[in-house]
């Protein structure tokens, strides 16, 4: 019985920034391995980074390494994307990710709880 609801999407130029958060209710947060994904239009849904319970490990796409950073408050039961140098391709509805076992995957099916989704659009 978790809740997850992003926020912090918008409209930016290729390469502002953007902050997206994940407030995570319901459940016992600080337990939780935590992610984010996202979706382009016409594609399939894809991991972007992910973050372990207390922030030891952290995991990255390829495609944003370098760009993005996850981190996490778990005093206020939130996660964070930081999107820095944001390009075009980076356009997508963006999925935040919650499981109770162990370990950081890169599938979605590994993941229990999701979010509805916050919308990115990056113009060139």
């Amino acid at each position: 019985q978790v809740r997850l609801v992003e926020s912090g999407g918008g409209l930016v130029q290729a390469g502002g920034s953007l902050r997206l958060s994940c407030v995570a209710s319901g459940g016992a947060f600080s337990s939780y391995r935590m992610a984010w994904f996202r979706q382009a239009p016409g594609q399939e849904r894809e991991f972007v980074s992910a973050i372990t319970p207390t922030s030891v490990n952290t995991n990255y796409a390829d495609s944003v390494k370098g760009r993005f950073t996850i981190s996490r408050d778990n005093a206020k039961n939130t996660v964070y994307l930081q999107l820095n140098g944001l390009k075009p391709e980076d356009t997508a509805d963006y999925y935040c990710a919650a499981r109770t076992s162990i370990g950081i995957p890169t599938t979605e099916v590994e993941y229990r709880y999701w979010g509805q989704g916050t919308q990115v659009t990056v113009s060139s």
